[in-house]
């Protein structure tokens, strides 16, 4: 995983234009770029012109992530960014910035402020103690409870009411909807790419 398909090169690459989003589609496996840890109220976006990152804000509230968080390379969201992931189950801190390959378990369908923010649900690809987990359902009924509770109400204090969570889907809806984002990267950004 350490190696990408590209000749070396005197430049930065921006992994986000570089990478694609499955490092193994027929595993469900994605390429991921970490920008943020659980339990942490600053939010980190990558940089989409340069792939680095920057902090985009401090949360209006005490309500952490409860998970690590980033974004798929080579995706665009209805939103203007890139598809996002949340991987669960992490038991070490992820290097933000770093990549990392994790393995599509569901999606939750997310409406923030009237756009659609969908938030892919992973595990981190090759970490034995996740390999039983195949769906989002086996994470259990409280942590779609904090997730949904999490994503409802951590703007509150900001604009209220303004978040809601569409549902949880598994694998298959998400594999569609990377793909769309697939599609309207190739379509937004990729025509825009300058060498």
């Amino acid at each position: 995983m350490a190696n990408i398909d590209h000749a070396p090169s005197r430049t930065m690459l921006n992994l986000l234009h570089v990478l694609p989003a499955f490092a193994d589609e027929a595993e469900l496996r994605l390429n991921a770029i970490v920008e943020l840890n659980s339990n942490t109220i600053n939010k980190y976006e990558l940089i989409t012109e340069t792939g680095h990152l920057k902090l985009d804000r401090v949360g209006y509230s005490s309500l952490a992530y409860p998970f690590a968080y980033g974004c798929i390379p080579r995706t665009w969201d209805e939103d203007g960014d890139p598809l996002d992931i949340e991987i669960v189950g992490v038991t070490e801190p992820l290097v933000p910035g770093s990549l990392v390959e994790a393995r599509i378990i569901g999606i939750m369908c997310f409406d923030d402020g009237g756009e659609v923010d969908d938030k892919v649900i992973a595990v981190l690809a090759d970490d034995k103690r996740m390999d039983h987990i195949t769906s989002y359902s086996q994470l259990g009924e409280h942590w779609l409870k904090e997730t949904q509770y999490y994503w409802e109400h951590y703007k509150d204090l900001k604009k209220p009411g303004t978040c809601k969570v569409n549902g949880f889907h598994d694998a298959g809806e998400a594999v569609r909807i990377i793909k769309e984002c697939e599609d309207r990267y190739l379509s937004v950004v990729d025509p825009r790419l300058v060498d």
